[in-house]
């Protein structure tokens, strides 16, 4: 067993949502009790005690979009030609250019990056959406392998899509359907998966059909009217909105995330409502991309389940906080909107999407749930409690903070060290799979 005390307990339990000096008793990958810190060591001697001195112990947070295949592109600065100038190009010039330059050894090394980088930002959970196409079969394989060895959790697929051709897209689909197969089986409860599609503008009919009735599994990881063009060209192809043809194919419902959705219109909301399907907002890579803000508030209104995503910007979710935080005060021209909804997509939402594939509930500090927790090195210069947290966390400890990350009960982060990655290693081996990656472009 594992207590991690002697700091400021924000639980996220509404029952019992803050201790000024409290303590997490996990027991295996389950949090057991939690309490006064004192009173548990009184109980439980017998538990190696992990020592938050006066931080912030906070649950750990999950990233509900994130591409962990994006690490090997930092600090690429292209080879010539005319820049970007709108979405589409940036998709054509980029990010379709890196994932075919993708072999499976980088598939991994990638993950690994954005797993270290993760866990230095208190990040526990990750729900990730993939794409390789000239090395599809085992890629997500490789990414759980990756991830196991790491200890955190995420939720895998395969991005579907025929802008690569028939045979990448029939790869897709088997890869997605073995990899649900495999995690079907219940080897390792961290590990999940979801069927991944691309966007409707790279998806045909005769695809989406494919997968729809590839499996049984009802649950798609898709984005949704990101770009301005998306959701006119969807119309003009097809007679549809992206979701009314999501909807026909039987893509939409509990298990589906719809990522993005900044041009929806209000009938679109309603069928999101009306299948349960899940948006999540990255508020870092629409600002990046120009492509325009999505309203999110009217969509929590409307009782569509939000989440906070980093779309593989980052693996910050307190960054993502904040710039979600000032987006939709810039997007409605009013510096009082968000104050409860944003912090609401990061601290509850997040989790509860993450429910919908983890057999452990996560994103609160209660007898039951994931024992998946980060500690913060905050001080607070002004009264903290459960009132004003969210505050706090808003505008006082920036993820650099974060001094350990327990995920399943272990302490994989310590003292701002790794105890289970090798850094050095991984880094190393990062750059040089990176120089070949940018060769390849």
């Amino acid at each position: 067993m594992l207590l991690v005390g002697n700091g400021r307990l924000v639980t996220r339990d509404p029952e019992r949502p803050y201790l000024e000096d409290g303590g997490v008793l996990c027991d295996g990958g389950t949090v057991r009790e939690v309490g006064p810190t004192a009173e548990l060591r009184g109980r439980h001697p017998e538990a190696s005690f992990l020592d938050a001195r006066g931080g912030l112990i906070h649950p750990g947070f999950v990233n509900a979009h994130m591409h962990c295949y994006s690490a090997l592109v930092r600090g690429f600065g292209g080879k010539g030609g005319e820049p970007a100038s709108d979405f589409v190009q940036v998709l054509e010039r980029l990010w379709w250019r890196l994932d075919k330059a993708l072999t499976l050894e980088d598939v991994k090394v990638s993950a690994q990056v954005c797993l270290l980088e993760a866990l230095r930002c208190g990040c526990t959970t990750l729900l990730d959406h993939h794409a390789s196409p000239r090395a599809i079969p085992g890629s997500l394989f490789a990414l759980a392998e990756a991830v196991e060895e790491s200890g955190l959790s995420a939720c895998l697929c395969y991005e579907v899509s025929d802008r690569d051709g028939p045979q990448a897209a029939r790869e897709g689909i088997r890869e997605n359907v073995a990899f649900l197969e495999h995690v079907g089986k219940g080897g390792n409860p961290r590990i999940a998966g979801t069927f991944g599609l691309h966007a409707s503008l790279t998806l045909s009919d005769e695809t989406l059909d494919a997968c729809s009735s590839a499996c049984d599994y009802q649950g798609f990881h898709v984005h949704v009217a990101e770009g301005p063009t998306d959701e006119t060209e969807c119309r003009r192809l097809h007679g549809l909105s992206i979701l009314e043809r999501f909807r026909r194919f039987g893509l939409l419902g509990p298990k589906s995330l719809a990522v993005h959705c900044i041009h929806v219109d209000r009938e679109e909301v309603g069928i999101l409502k009306d299948t349960r399907t899940a948006v999540v907002h990255n508020p870092e890579s629409n600002m990046g991309n120009a492509v325009g803000a999505a309203k999110v508030l009217d969509l929590m209104e409307a009782g569509v389940l939000v989440g906070l995503g980093t779309d593989g910007y980052v693996s910050d979710m307190l960054r993502s906080y904040a710039l979600g935080n000032a987006l939709v005060k810039h997007a409605s021209g009013h510096p009082n909107r968000g104050w409860t909804e944003v912090p609401k997509m990061l601290f509850q939402n997040n989790g509860e999407i993450a429910d919908r594939y983890f057999p452990l509930r996560r994103g609160v500090l209660a007898p039951g749930w994931a024992a998946d927790l980060a500690v913060l090195d905050y001080d607070p210069p002004t009264p903290l409690s459960e009132r004003n947290v969210d505050g706090h966390l808003l505008f006082g400890p920036l993820s650099g903070r974060v001094v350990h990350t327990v995920a399943g009960g272990q302490v994989l982060y310590r003292d701002r060290a790794f105890t289970v990655l090798d850094e050095g290693r991984i880094l190393a081996r990062a750059r040089e799979c990176a120089s070949r990656v940018w060769s390849r472009f």
